[in-house]
């Protein structure tokens, strides 16, 4: 079994065995930016080390019961504690061990390392766990690695963390890779936001840094510079000079040591510098396709020991998770004066009596709905700030953890005031307001409900649109909170997430070969299910598992089951694997029969078909199952492979009533390029014509035959006009991702306006099909 696996060899297909940081550290490199070099122990360490040591179990049952006794402190301490040791118990086993070392080895000769917990369901766009599991720098020495890879396992089992998980009704058994980088001598360090965090405004960018080590930013510990600058022309827009009393930097002996600064004498950044980080940022978003949070690093280039010969590097990227947040009002209803001001770190106003604390162990002296008033807010802090109705910091930026999770729960948050903790006293009524970075005195007129128990989201006014507005999903996790958004379904369920999730990471067929048939089953049901629940009676369109054979071996056992192939992306996966492997897709249909017996809102999607007779084999295995009977199940096809637009007609009579245009595949197959090639990227273009002929035949064969149509891809939520060519073409729905639903439900109910008009005007060419 694969252990380690360099950077360079990872994408963001690989987040289930490489955890988000060490999948988002591979798609900059994959995107020309800047990352130091370094390997991540995938996930299959962290299952293998568990299993050989006889804990896995336990932890998974230990975990269930913190999740449910999140709420109370000293049991959940003392759970903690005792998962914690397990770990220790089961330590890290010994090919995971040499594989680990002879990664390490080919860095150098004992060269200092950053180490870096990468949990999987980390750093998505619905989860940050900003800060949350533990990270070690300057870490040198093959003994000092063993230990801090076998501390980063154990930090998810922390207090913070297991109240972050509850929080997100994430209670699934976790899992953790590690990523490994060779450590930076820093000289400046710090964070950018390719969209405005409070705001959701997509047209600015947010730059928040300090002087050395990134952690005081991300932290909290210090108020940063902060910068923000305007997207389209990279023009500085506003400069606020921050208050940095110490930065860390890399002591001699290769440790960490923090050394006294004269605050307020210099920007940590000057005008070329910011741009210089703003530019790159645009380009880590424009890869993505969705806005980034980045943290940057200057430090001296390989041979360079000064500022002089400093270049600029990525360390970590992760969509925003907050840009959903709508900001409160403008102003409070308090008529009170201005106690304290700071920058806005979480949007909403909220009134409350002050509770001043120093440390996260006096997280108990608050009382639920309190506000939380303290020095600084690291993720220790968490568990606290949940009972809070808002929080007031005198140190941090928007940027830092605390304030990126504090968006995540709704809490509203103040920070960089300064003088907080003592220009507020215990007792004191105030007014917060997250979106101007004050607090009043006195409290707003109308009634404000505690973190502890949130207030019912305000009604949102859904746009009626004819072409319906799916969401891509991966995880039951976040499904609840994705349905209550404003959309009509799932039109992309991937089933490989769910996957790897729910069997904790091991291959399907070392449950088959160990006659664990039923585990498989209970546990994707029981998944499906919930994501079903959420939804109902919105349709799920559930993908069946489409993992390749590279992606197959990185689970636990898969080096057993897989075969190297050369070109994975086009070689054995998809609707022919089912077909030489039926007693695995069989599995998958009687998840899907369990599920629909209860919800029958979920329906099935066969993706990567290259041709009619392998699709027509795969169609009599479902037919040959319980499935056969349900009238009302759907059976859809991925549009990936370009040989659909010949084939679909015959797919159609053969039973298919819809398709999913997959644009990211059959783009690269359309023009022959690999979207991940650095030295071809501009030749990947989703809006090229020869795309666009493809996709308007497949739509205008499925509105012929009467059966629906969907696209899912990235260019509806980022090129504009493809929402209204595909409008324009008839397509009954587009499927993309949560945080830019309810902006392409703008765009499409803009774009069918536009229709409209054109066909009152009598302009048949411009007016698209009749719906």
């Amino acid at each position: 079994m694969e252990y380690v696996r360099t950077l360079d060899n990872l994408t963001l297909a690989d987040a289930a065995v490489a955890g988000g940081k060490g999948a988002n550290l591979g798609e900059l490199i994959a995107a020309g930016l800047p990352v130091p070099g370094g390997f991540t122990v995938l996930s299959g360490g962290y299952w293998t080390s568990m299993k050989d040591g006889g804990v896995a179990d336990e932890l998974a049952t230990l975990h269930h019961e913190a999740i449910s006794a999140a709420q109370d402190s000293a049991q959940l301490d003392e759970l903690c504690s005792r998962m914690q040791s397990l770990v220790s118990k089961a330590g890290v086993a010994e090919p995971v061990l040499a594989e680990l070392l002879r990664a390490y080895t080919d860095l150098g000769h004992d060269v200092p390392v950053a180490v870096r917990s990468s949990a999987i369901g980390e750093d998505s766009s619905a989860t940050s766990f900003a800060g949350m599991n533990a990270s070690f720098t300057n870490v040198r020495g093959a003994d000092a690695l063993h230990d801090a890879v076998l501390r980063c396992w154990a930090s998810l089992f922390t207090p913070r963390v297991i109240n972050y998980r509850a929080s997100q009704n994430m209670d699934t058994a976790p899992a953790m890779a590690v990523v490994v980088q060779k450590m930076l001598t820093a000289g400046r360090s710090g964070v950018a936001f390719t969209a405005d965090p409070i705001t959701g405004a997509r047209d600015h960018i947010v730059i928040e840094g300090a002087f050395g080590q990134g952690e005081v930013v991300v932290s909290g510990a210090v108020e940063p510079d902060h910068y923000a600058v305007r997207k389209p022309d990279l023009r500085i827009e506003k400069v606020h000079r921050g208050h940095q009393e110490f930065a860390i930097v890399a002591d001699e002996d290769g440790g960490d040591k923090q050394v006294a600064m004269q605050s307020g004498e210099h920007r940590v950044l000057n005008d070329d510098e910011v741009a210089r980080i703003a530019e790159l940022a645009v380009r880590a978003e424009q890869h993505y396709g969705t806005p980034q949070d980045v943290e940057w690093v200057y430090a001296p280039r390989d041979g360079e020991t000064t500022e002089s010969g400093s270049a600029l590097w990525f360390v970590q990227a992760r969509p925003i998770t907050t840009l959903g947040v709508q900001p409160g009002p403008a102003t409070s209803d308090s008529k009170g004066e201005i106690l304290v001001a700071g920058l806005g770190a979480a949007p909403g106003t909220a009134s409350g009596t002050v509770r001043v604390l120093a440390m996260p162990s006096a997280g108990h002296r608050l009382h639920d709905g309190e506000i939380l008033v303290a020095p600084m807010t690291n993720p220790d802090w968490i568990p606290t700030i949940r009972r809070a109705a808002a929080v007031v910091t005198d140190s941090g930026g928007m940027t830092c953890h605390a304030a990126i999770v504090a968006r995540e729960l709704g809490v509203p948050c103040v920070v960089g005031t300064r003088d907080a903790t003592t220009q507020l006293q215990d007792g004191q009524v105030v007014t917060v307001d997250g979106d101007r970075g004050t607090v009043a005195a006195g409290r707003r007129t109308q009634s404000v409900q505690p973190a502890s128990a949130p207030a019912a989201a305000p009604a949102q006014v859904t746009l009626p649109t004819a072409t319906k507005i799916y969401v891509n999903l991966a995880m039951p996790d976040r499904a609840e909170a994705v349905a209550a958004l404003p959309v009509d379904g799932v039109g992309l369920l991937r089933a490989e997430f769910m996957l790897t999730q729910a069997l904790d990471g091991r291959h399907p067929r070392d449950l088959l070969a160990h006659g664990e048939q039923e585990t498989f089953v209970a546990k994707m049901a029981e998944s499906l299910g919930k994501i079903a629940a959420a939804f109902a009676p919105k349709p799920v369109i559930y993908r069946a598992t489409d993992l390749r054979t590279n992606e197959f071996r990185g689970l636990t056992g898969g080096d057993q089951f897989e075969t190297v192939e050369s070109n994975p992306m086009i070689g054995y996966r998809g609707c022919y694997r089912y077909i030489n492997e039926p007693d695995l897709f069989e599995l998958e249909l009687e998840v899907l029969r369990r599920v629909r017996e209860t919800s029958p809102n979920v329906h099935l999607m066969i993706p990567f078909v290259r041709t009619r007779w392998e699709l027509q084999e795969c169609l009599e295995l479902i037919n040959a199952s319980p499935l056969a009977r349900d009238r009302h199940l759907q059976r859809w096809v991925m549009a990936e492979v370009p040989s659909v637009v010949y084939w679909l007609p015959q797919y159609i009579t053969l039973g298919i009533t819809g398709v999913s245009i997959g644009s990211n595949d059959l783009t690269q197959l359309m023009l022959g390029v690999d979207r991940d090639s650095e030295e071809c990227s501009e030749l990947f273009d989703e809006a090229d014509e020869a795309v666009l002929d493809a996709i308007e035949r497949i739509v205008r064969i499925a509105r012929t035959h009467g059966i629906t149509s969907s696209l899912c891809g990235q260019a509806p939520s980022t090129r504009p006009g493809f929402a209204e060519r595909l409008v324009r073409m008839g397509i009954t729905s587009i499927s993309v991702n949560p945080d830019v639903a309810a902006e392409v439900r703008g765009a499409v109910a803009a774009a069918e306006q536009r229709v409209l008009l054109d066909k009152a005007l009598g302009n048949p060419d411009q007016a698209g099909p009749a719906r």
